[in-house]
């Protein structure tokens, strides 16, 4: 197995403070600057994982930059650099306390609740008769408060989020309207590639000059759900799974072995060679979204690449 990297204890000039979120060590610099590495580690359930998975920092941090680039026409965002394939610059943001989910398809979390015999999804409806899979009339957003470390992202209405002044209205709008836009670009780069993009999150913060914009992921195979769109529609018709690229078949794959995060639950143990699987899937996924072929970076000394080319890019 390759090295990975789980855990980061840097020391950059001009360094303030440092947060280690589920999956990305965010390093707060002087002038108002954020440097972002992407770590191995995998989450699901809002549990990180035991064992980190070979690779999947750089291919997170590659996508979203290049999602990032592929909408900054659209949309502000915050990024300003990638000196290392695990690491983004950017500006530092005032985060909004929400996450902006948006689906095109009832899948996933969608799904699940369905099946429980809900039609109220964060204050949206939900068609009745539908089936698993099932494309919505429309894509629905349906927000969710963030959550720290060890704790569970919540689902929230837009009417709760504005009753109790998570978001201004005025704020929440812009967000909305993104959110939209994101998500059809998004849509069409996916049909490009053969693929279906089913559902997404987006997160956004506030610049110290008051401009809103998106930071940290997007489109990657943690934030996404795709399904292959050669077959969707046979399969769907047969009541069959449809082929996906994403992290659901990590959930997938936890459920059957019992966890889903709740009390009590142990994480079941992830051999070498699973763990070598879901690596491949991640390239998999990338090569498909970017239309490119997935170059590993050198693994054998990752602390001490992306402290070099870090340092290199900051004395610059």
């Amino acid at each position: 197995m390759s090295n990975t990297i789980t855990n980061s204890q840097f020391n950059f000039p001009g360094q303030q403070k440092v947060y280690h979120g589920k999956v990305r060590e965010v390093y707060t610099l002087e002038n108002d600057i954020l440097l972002m590495i992407a770590s191995d580690r995998l989450s699901a359930f809002d549990v990180v994982m035991p064992k980190g998975i070979p690779y999947k920092g750089q291919i997170l941090n590659q996508i979203a930059t290049q999602m990032m680039r592929d909408t900054e026409d659209l949309v502000p965002n915050w990024l300003i650099a990638t000196p290392d394939p695990n690491v983004a610059i950017g500006y530092a943001c005032e985060t909004f306390k929400i996450e902006m989910v948006i689906r095109g398809y009832m899948s996933g979390h969608a799904a699940r609740e369905y099946k429980l015999g809900k039609r109220l999804l964060c204050g949206v409806e939900m068609p009745e008769g539908m089936i698993e899979n099932d494309k919505f009339p429309s894509p629905i957003i349906t927000p969710a408060t963030k959550a720290e470390m060890g704790d569970h992202d919540e689902d929230i209405s837009r009417e709760t989020i504005l009753k109790k002044g998570i978001v201004s209205e005025e704020d929440y709008l812009v967000l909305e309207d993104y959110t939209r836009k994101l998500f059809q670009r998004g849509t069409e780069i996916a049909t490009k590639r053969g693929l279906i993009l089913v559902d997404t999150k987006y997160e956004f913060g506030k610049t110290q000059a008051g401009k809103i914009v998106l930071i940290d992921e997007i489109h990657t195979p943690d934030s996404s759900r795709y399904f292959y769109a050669e077959g969707y529609k046979e399969r769907q018709e047969k009541g069959e799974q449809q082929k996906q690229l994403s992290k659901e078949f990590v959930r997938q794959w936890l459920i059957q072995k019992g966890f889903q995060g709740l009390e009590g639950q142990s994480v079941p143990e992830m051999n070498d060679n699973y763990i070598k699987t879901v690596s491949e899937r991640y390239i998999e996924l990338y090569e498909n979204i970017t239309g490119a072929t997935f170059v590993k970076a050198d693994v054998s000394k990752i602390d001490q690449r992306i402290n070099k080319n870090v340092l290199e890019y900051l004395s610059s």
